[in-house]
């Protein structure tokens, strides 16, 4: 008994070894709250952490990640939307309850809704197309994200049965729903790499679309004409001394930038072992100590092109182009058919899209730009609303980054010219230390 009992209390302290630890500490800091997380280390779990914190809407301001052996140490500096501290004692603790049960893989809960992945290549009109077609089909939208990048479109849509408000199970029904969409997306030019698909799983929608339009190579199109302020800098050094791949990223900072590199960079099969992360005004910089999966770096030219080439993707996936339209009003069958329809009419292009049902009212946010990507006139704006309804439809301004308000400090002198002067792994752990909380300063 005494040997079954032994090896129970050795079960229970290999499972608290191996469980993440989590501290959430608002003294420290003036300007932000600090959460560490301490976990052994497996494939992912730097994403698990980083979902968990943007999944809540908070801003990133600073993180530091090391690894030592078996054992990954993580600090995030996150503040809410606004900028200001955590202080909801209910978003602390739901927040230190879900970092705490990600070691063995988070789950998703299933929302009991059908879902479509599409692909294909975009154009104007065409999500009125796949509107019409699903309120023809007598399915009812819920949910959905769509994203555009390079030409190309990627869009997660979650339906219910118009009639019986419940899933779509009827194997007929959703290979008719999957044929239909498919010809819309084909249209006259996209025989080969238009896709549709149909799931019942529980899906994260932000990782799935990153993969779907990795799969999609939209990487490799022909990139639409941005201002070269906008092209993320992206390089890729490898540090042979160490055995690492060292990538740094200079862009625009915003919303959940941390998490899109960490998504592709997990979905690319590489482990990050170190990282700094910063921001300086409106701008972030971003620094991954990497290897494969197998502990090798880097190993050829054309692959650290593409790495730079997925990694400036991932980042411009979600940047937002155009203006921003939100359409708040009640719901009912076939609205978004009617107001991708009018905006079609009125040409104008919707580039990204959020859609929600809550309480059954309709909250969605559109942006949208003229038939050839440039800024619609504020004319057929004031049209379409006045068509939609100028109390349903508002139109709202980009959104400022959490820094564009605040006074632009000096920039750090560890990102050096461009943000992509390579840190020797030495300096790299002290400032990690250093904010693991050994000295108590977030400056």
């Amino acid at each position: 008994m005494e040997r079954y009992a032994c090896a129970d209390e050795y079960e229970k302290l290999v499972i608290r070894m191996g469980s993440p630890r989590v501290v959430i500490d608002n003294g420290v800091c003036s300007t932000a709250t600090l959460v560490k997380f301490d976990s052994a280390r497996r494939h992912g779990i730097l994403l698990d952490a980083v979902q968990v914190l943007t999944d809540l809407n908070l801003s990133i301001k600073k993180a530091y990640v090391s690894s030592d052996g078996k054992w990954f140490m993580d600090v995030f500096h996150v503040t809410d939307q606004n900028g200001n501290k955590l202080t909801d004692e209910s978003v602390l603790r739901y927040m230190e309850q879900s970092l705490g049960s990600i070691h063995y893989g988070r789950t998703s809960i299933s929302n009991g809704l059908t879902a479509l992945e599409l692909t294909g290549t975009d154009r104007v009109g065409l999500l009125s197309e796949v509107f019409a077609v699903l309120a023809d089909l007598q399915c009812d939208v819920v949910e959905a994200k769509v994203w555009t990048h390079n030409g190309r479109i990627a869009s997660l849509i979650y339906v219910r049965d118009c009639n019986s408000g419940s899933t779509i199970e009827d194997s007929q029904k959703i290979n008719g729903i999957e044929a239909r969409l498919r010809n819309v997306l084909k249209g006259d030019n996209d025989i080969r790499s238009a896709r549709t698909s149909v799931s019942m799983a529980a899906i994260h929608t932000e990782r799935r679309l990153h993969q779907l339009m990795f799969a999609d190579r939209d990487y490799q199109r022909n990139p639409i004409f941005k201002a070269s302020s906008d092209i993320p800098v992206v390089t890729v050094q490898n540090w042979a001394e160490r055995g690492y791949s060292v990538v740094s990223i200079q862009c625009n900072d915003r919303t959940k930038l941390l998490f899109d590199v960490v998504c592709n960079l997990t979905d690319m099969e590489y482990v990050v072992f170190h990282a700094t992360i910063t921001t300086t005004g409106d701008q972030a910089y971003q620094e991954f100590y990497i290897r494969h999966k197998d502990g090798s770096p880097i190993s050829s030219e054309p692959e650290r092109q593409r790495v730079i080439q997925c990694l400036q993707a991932a980042v411009e996936r979600r940047a937002s182009e155009g203006i921003r339209l939100e359409l708040c009003t009640e719901d009912k069958q076939g609205l978004l058919a009617e107001v991708m329809r009018t905006f079609r009419e009125n040409g104008l292009n919707v580039t990204r899209a959020e859609i929600s049902t809550v309480m059954e009212t309709a909250a969605n946010v559109f942006y949208v730009t003229d038939a050839t990507g440039n800024p619609a006139d504020p004319k057929i704006i004031e049209s379409v609303r006045h068509k939609i309804g100028p109390s349903n439809l508002k139109v709202k301004e980009l959104p400022l980054t959490r820094h564009q308000t605040e006074e632009k400090e000096e920039p750090d002198q560890a990102a050096g010219v461009g943000g992509t002067v390579l840190l020797s792994l030495g300096s790299l752990v002290r400032r990690n230390l250093y904010n693991l909380g050994l000295i108590r300063s977030c400056s």
